[in-house]
């Protein structure tokens, strides 16, 4: 997962950065660098939790959580505002409403990252008191303590639930909407007499399996994190533990891989730089 964004990162950072603007090679970037950290704060969580239990002071895991939430948020709002992107580039309603915001894509998607990014500010600051007050030494009533700490707690696993909830309903609704405009495209193919497999329905079709994977992959990944927050008891369990650590890391590794193989680009580099080692072993073998 992490060579898989690392990969996306520094391809798509280059031409980035000589072009700066909302583009699905902007959001493909973000994405890599959010996936990056997500990918390390799972990784360290687990380590610690499963082999080093000593390491998991206060501050430690504060700073695990906050950086695993802030990068789930992000990385889950930029996939689908990935999907949206997709759906508004590629199909093509006569509604006004769909063309007003088809011609604004750009700032829609903005302003969906930033109106989100309120959400994300509640969400750090409850789970930063939450966390607080479960590892604080201060002696207080044991009943106020336990009541606030309830009512925290509760407070972030709805926001969580929330923030992986409606990113997925809306790449659920521009999936459908993408399959609705290809069915429709191709049965107006069918009616003048064209083949199904022009550039354009291809371009629809590779677009779709795109969504198609980011929403299986995210409804595993959004399962294991709701099973996690909702039903902690069963992870006191390792074997429990550690298959929904495994099952919510695939969900920023594998769909890495699969938006590599949809864009030339990155297959291209991602191809290159796997002939590198076959070329090398090739001279070395030459002299």
């Amino acid at each position: 997962g992490n060579f898989a964004n690392v990969l996306i990162a520094l391809v798509n950072c280059n031409d980035w950065t000589k072009r700066p603007k909302i583009s699905a090679d902007g959001i493909l970037t973000a994405l890599a660098f959010c996936r990056i950290v997500m990918l390390w704060a799972m990784l360290i969580n687990w380590y610690v939790i499963v082999y080093n239990l000593t390491l998991y002071n206060s501050e430690v895991k504060i700073i695990v959580h906050v950086a695993w939430t802030v990068s789930n948020h992000f990385s889950n709002w930029l996939a689908t505002s990935l999907s949206i992107f997709y759906l508004f580039k590629i199909a093509n309603f006569s509604s006004l409403i769909f063309l007003h915001l088809k011609w604004r894509v750009k700032s829609v998607v903005l302003m969906m990252i930033l109106g989100t990014s309120v959400i994300l500010f509640f969400q750090v600051a409850v789970l930063s008191i939450d966390e607080t007050i479960q590892t604080s030494e201060y002696e207080r009533n044991i009943t106020e303590k336990t009541k606030l700490r309830d009512i925290l707690h509760l407070s972030n696993m709805t926001l969580l639930t929330l923030t992986n909830f409606i990113p997925f309903t809306m790449s659920l609704v521009s999936f459908l909407l993408l399959i609705f405009f290809l069915w429709k495209h191709l049965r107006k193919m069918q009616l003048n007499g064209k083949r199904s497999q022009d550039p354009s329905t291809k371009v629809h079709i590779k677009a779709m399996q795109t969504v198609i994977s980011f929403l299986f992959l995210f409804a595993t990944y959004m399962l294991t994190v709701i099973l996690t927050i909702w039903n902690s008891n069963e992870l006191q369990k390792e074997l429990v533990q550690m298959l929904f650590q495994a099952l919510a890391i695939t969900y920023p590794s594998i769909h890495s891989f699969i938006l590599i193989w949809t864009n030339r680009k990155l297959t291209q580099t991602f191809l290159s730089f796997l002939w590198q080692p076959r070329c090398w072993l090739k001279v070395k073998g030459t002299r």
